[in-house]
């Protein structure tokens, strides 16, 4: 039985399973914030219990990163209770005032209002807000004794969702070096099928797509990373930029290669480069001194030609990639051990 719980235990903290299992882990933690909404509002028997489910699902929304929870639970609170006041304001002025007309052009005025400002900086927050607007009031009419239940059930859906979100995140850390170690040995692969050459221009097209779509989502994963880690967002664009740059020259090559016949040759060790600043940022160890790497450029052929330029290039722009690297593990720790 120990061993069984261990070994649960240990799955369940293990960075790397919630990495590759992410839709999975949320799966499970949405189903049992519902179990516990439903077991909550069922059991002491709240009024309008299901609205605590339904804000539930509203509120835990897509998959959050440890970076950024802190910053969508304080919109998730500010967006609920503005929306909630403002559906009690709509009961009470369509019970004062008798009006359904008034109501609908208020709400609808407010969820105008609300659609406005969700394009854009504070948008989750409008969004939210409008939600809760019509969760708390209806179509104007709710009495009050209803709307105030529905707040409450809205604070409490909000208050689980929230809880749930801190269950077990994923590191967008964590993300941001699988996919740049990934990134970085599709490039080796790349710069390997160089060595014989692509088959057609297809296939050498296709290649350097698949570098790019890789680069996307890291520049996404940028400001969360530098909340987890207490690193300048400056330090990771950096590193952003250098990857950016190595494909760049990549391409050139490539498309230099396939015009002209040429082969770069022996390897003067860009693809060695690759593959250990990838190894490095995977097992979460500082990368290991290698003179290959900083002294490639002066290894490779040095005959005049634009193919043997752009190698030294490539040579020279992974080492200073991996000077940010060493420098981001020297002042702050990174890469560091997966948690």
């Amino acid at each position: 039985m120990l061993d069984i719980l261990r070994k649960t235990t240990d799955v369940l903290f293990d960075t790397n399973r919630r990495f590759l299992q992410a839709r999975l882990f949320h799966a499970i933690r949405v189903a049992f914030a519902l179990l516990v909404s439903i077991a909550l509002t069922t059991g002491i028997d709240i009024p309008h219990g299901e609205w605590a489910t339904i804000t539930v699902l509203v509120v835990i929304g897509g998959l959050q990163h440890h970076g950024n929870i802190r910053r969508r639970a304080a919109e998730r609170g500010v967006g609920t209770l503005i929306g909630a006041l403002v559906g009690l304001a709509l009961i009470l002025q369509q019970s004062y005032f008798g009006a359904p007309l008034l109501t609908y052009a208020l709400m609808a005025a407010i969820c105008g209002y609300c659609a406005y400002h969700a394009i854009g900086k504070g948008g989750y927050i409008a969004l939210l807000a409008a939600i809760t607007v019509v969760v708390t009031a209806g179509h104007g009419n709710q009495n009050v004794y209803d709307a105030l239940w529905r707040t409450v059930d809205v604070f409490i859906g909000t208050a689980i969702a929230l809880v749930f979100s801190f269950a077990l995140p994923a590191y967008a850390s964590y993300s941001w070096r699988i996919r740049l170690a990934a990134l970085l040995r599709a490039s080796a692969a790349v710069h390997r099928k160089m060595q014989s050459g692509f088959a057609d221009a297809t296939e050498q097209r296709a290649a350097m797509l698949d570098l790019g779509t890789r680069l996307i989502p890291l520049r996404g994963l940028i400001p969360s990373v530098a909340k987890e880690t207490g690193v300048p967002s400056s330090e990771f664009e950096e590193i952003q930029h250098a990857a950016r740059v190595c494909i760049s020259a990549l391409e050139l090559m490539a498309a230099i290669e396939q015009e002209t016949g040429l082969r770069e040759g022996e390897d003067p060790g860009i693809e060695p480069a690759l593959l250990a600043m990838a190894e490095a940022l995977e097992t979460g160890q500082a990368p290991a001194p290698a003179s290959s790497v900083n002294t490639a450029e002066n290894d490779i052929n040095t005959q005049p030609g634009p193919l043997p330029f752009m190698a030294r290039q490539l040579a020279a722009d992974l080492s200073r990639m991996r000077t940010r690297l060493d420098r981001l593990s020297a002042r702050h720790g990174f890469p560091y051990n997966a948690r």
